[in-house]
């Protein structure tokens, strides 16, 4: 088979000189690495790749033939050669003796470790026996939209035949069968009767292709799925009308809609656990929930088990017209809300069995919402993008089995097989949903808990979302870089758009690109700190911790301070974090969460000194005002601040004149040409010589005390000011 000539949708990305400088394994990891960079061909973490390989054994000199298999939990896009199970055949072959039936299938995935080759420590996937009992040196497989669409339809044995006729091929069809060591067996069958088999259609499920060379499954793979959707494009330009046709409008305004609604949303569906919010409006989403057929086929739930991992058995679909008010929403929102959960509980309660795990959490991971789009959630901002690109995966399937479906009145589910009967099977609209009870064995396969258990554990901050402002320099940049470790997502906001996009970028460097974002910020302008409150909320769905470190000590050649930088420093100290706080409320009482608040004032609040009144005054009304806000926003919001002494190193109320006039009024020698870092050392030495323990005040100090504020540790602690300032006697209060 050749692929280059006959490729309407896919790009053959194959490079012949890139492969001729890679061994056999590479060449494994380098056809996964293409297959997975398309979503078209497979989704992230979904499908895997093989390659039985004749390889030397450590153990007696001899060559054997070893399976490389994508490991449990790979993604095919980004997987390195480390990232495969490598399994001796001969072992792995001589299990179809041990096996007792589908009945105790699971009993197979403890015997794989025992045919490990070499000393690796992947672990091998439950499709390991789908690839090895697989007569063919490469094997894919993938989740293509197409081949799911046709692996879905209820009229998709009879349409695989049609493309067989059409395009040459030799498909063949399995009915539905969890994957695992019974669908091996049956995959091994269904080959050898099957004269002349070049690939395999699983009913509700997905695809296996293969080949006798890595570039030739790679060609066998990508033309195959591309002549799919030749197959299904053809028939649905042929009067299909998408999901029935537009039912409802699109709001012009459904970006505000969201950005308003967002939060509420996420706090109603983190009512057990926090949820980090994506929205899509996509053209692909917006052409669903607008459609006739939408809630009906939202109802049904998913086919494909990568899908429904991410998304649940089922979206939760908000009957809300488009024509009326945004505000009836949140009341929507809760109905639904409350009818999805008792549908999950009720799934549940009807499909467990003694030693399923315990019941999980019942909310959404997707809400479709008409004339508006889709909001996905997940534990990071990463996990929710992509439950969110599975959902449209699933809109894909929806639509081809649709359109294969157009006109045709199919009695039978083709799906239907000794896992499921075809009365356990839900049919809308040609589209074939996977039965509820098996939905169930593969949410609640106990080969799944342990895969979720294998997972690192959450960090202090995950699945929260902190807005820093001040981020871009000094104590903020630490406060940003620390939250980041202790796995927060982090949006970096300050006056200096450079500085905040800097400092988000080494936060990234910790977190991930996707968990940190970066925005301009005005304290003394409501309107922008609103902006920056809905860029939060666009990228990451809300805010758990606010926390400022902006702030302004006035300064002039003379010592003096006119009325206007008198006004300006109490604006920017004390009134922007009023107008600050008084926004993020706003969201936290829409998210109905806890939620933490830290607010940097000084020593400076409570020691009187000469020439700095405006400062000292600022930040002592600003210790008063953590108090006030504390007792207001109680009880969700907890409000907190800390009082450093003197913070020299990196702040940008230090600048070289100020520096220099502090060296000078103290009589402190220092060299002219000196760097200002050079010259912030030297005061900060002398700042430390005042304290107790002589320790110059570092941001990171400020950063760690801020965040032990901000955090879950200070749960109980609340309208109170941590000192950080080394140990200054003259900040004792009395």
């Amino acid at each position: 088979m050749t692929a280059q000539s006959g490729l309407r949708f896919l790009e053959d990305r194959w490079d012949d000189a890139v492969a001729a400088k890679l061994d056999e394994p590479e060449l494994l990891r380098y056809r996964s690495n293409l297959l997975g960079s398309d979503l078209r061909i497979t989704n992230f973490g979904g499908g895997n790749t093989s390659s039985k390989l004749e390889q030397v054994d450590p153990l007696d000199g001899k060559t054997k033939q070893i399976l490389w298999v994508k490991g449990s939990g790979g993604d095919l896009g980004s997987i390195k050669r480390a990232g495969f199970a490598t399994l001796y055949m001969e072992k792995l072959l001589a299990l179809e003796k041990a096996y007792r039936g589908v009945d105790l299938e699971d009993e197979m995935v403890e015997m794989y470790p025992l045919c490990t080759f070499g000393n690796n420590p992947v672990a091998a996937s439950i499709d390991t026996p789908l690839h090895g009992f697989l007569p063919f040196p490469h094997v894919d497989h993938l989740h293509p939209d197409w081949g799911i669409a046709l692996a879905a339809s209820a009229n998709g044995k009879i349409k695989m035949e049609e493309f067989n006729k059409e395009f040459g091929h030799k498909l063949a069809w399995l009915p539905w069968q969890r994957p695992g060591f019974e669908l091996g067996m049956m995959l091994k069958k269904i080959v050898a009767e099957t004269p002349g088999c070049d690939g395999v259609v699983l009913g509700g499920h997905g695809l296996f292709t293969w080949g006798n060379t890595q570039r030739e499954s790679y060609l066998n793979t990508i033309t195959i799925i591309d002549q799919l959707g030749q197959f299904i494009e053809r028939h649905a330009a042929a009067g299909y009308k998408v999901f029935g046709g537009g039912q409802v409008k699109t709001r012009e305004d459904r970006a505000e809609i969201a950005a308003a609604i967002m939060p509420y949303l996420r706090g109603a569906v983190s009512r057990k656990q926090r949820w980090i919010g994506s929205f899509s409006d996509s053209a692909a989403v917006l052409d669903f929930v607008n459609s006739a057929q939408a809630e009906k086929l939202a109802h049904l739930g998913t086919s494909c088990p990568d899908h429904f991992i991410r998304t649940k058995i089922r979206p939760m679909f908000i009957k809300w017209n488009p024509a009326g008010e945004p505000a009836e929403l949140k009341e929507l929102i809760e109905t639904a809300l409350e009818t999805y959960r008792a549908e999950y509980a009720e799934y549940y309660k009807k499909h467990a069995v003694k030693d399923s795990p315990a019941l999980r959490d019942a909310s959404p991971t997707v809400v479709l919402v008409p004339g508006v789009g889709m909001f996905s959630f997940g534990k990071n901002k990463t996990e929710s993008r992509i439950t969110g690109e599975f959902y449209i995966n699933a809109i894909g399937v929806m639509q081809g089995a649709g359109a294969l479906g157009a006109g045709v009145d199919c009695k039978e589910i083709p799906q239907a097989g000794p896992a499921a009967s075809a009365d356990q099977f839900s049919v809308h609209a040609n589209y074939v949903a996977l039965p509820p009870s098996e939905a169930f064995r593969i949410e609640y396969w106990k080969l799944e808990e342990a895969k979720i258990r294998r997972q690192p554990p959450e960090k202090e901050l995950s699945r929260r979302v902190a807005l820093i402002v001040g981020g871009g320099s000094g104590i903020g940049r630490e406060v940003a870089l620390l939250a980041a470790e202790r796995g927060a997502h982090v949006m970096v906001a300050d006056r200096d758009v450079e500085g905040a996009e800097a400092v988000a970028a080494e936060t990234a460097a910790i977190s991930g690109k996707e968990a940190v974002s970066w925005t301009s910020i005005d304290i003394r302008d409501r309107k922008a700190i609103k902006a920056a409150l809905d860029a939060t909320i666009k990228q990451f769905g809300g805010i758990d911790i606010l926390i400022n470190t902006a702030a302004l000590f006035p300064s002039s050649p003379d010592g003096v301070i006119s009325d206007a930088q008198w006004a300006l420093t109490l604006e920017v100290n004390v009134t922007a974090n009023y107008l600050l706080t008084d926004e993020a409320a706003k969201i936290f009482a829409e998210q109905g969460i806890d939620a933490s608040v830290v607010l940097t004032s000084s020593a400076n609040a409570v020691v009187a000194k000469r020439g700095s009144e405006a400062y000292d005054v600022s930040k002592a009304a600003l210790s008063h005002l953590v108090r006030e806000l504390a007792v207001a926003l109680s009880p969700k919001v907890r409000v907190n601040g800390i009082s450093p002494a003197t913070v020299v190193k990196g702040s940008t109320m230090f600048p070289r004149d100020r520096v220099i006039a502090s060296l000078k009024k103290y009589k402190l020698p220092f060299d002219e040409k000196d760097t200002d870092d050079g010259l912030r050392n030297e005061l900060a030495k002398f700042y430390a010589t005042r304290t107790l323990t002589h320790q110059p005040i570092d941001p990171k100090d400020c950063a760690q005390a801020i965040m032990f504020l901000a955090g879950p540790l200070a749960r109980c602690t609340t309208g109170h000011l941590i000192p950080v300032d080394g140990g200054l006697t003259e900040a004792y209060l009395r």
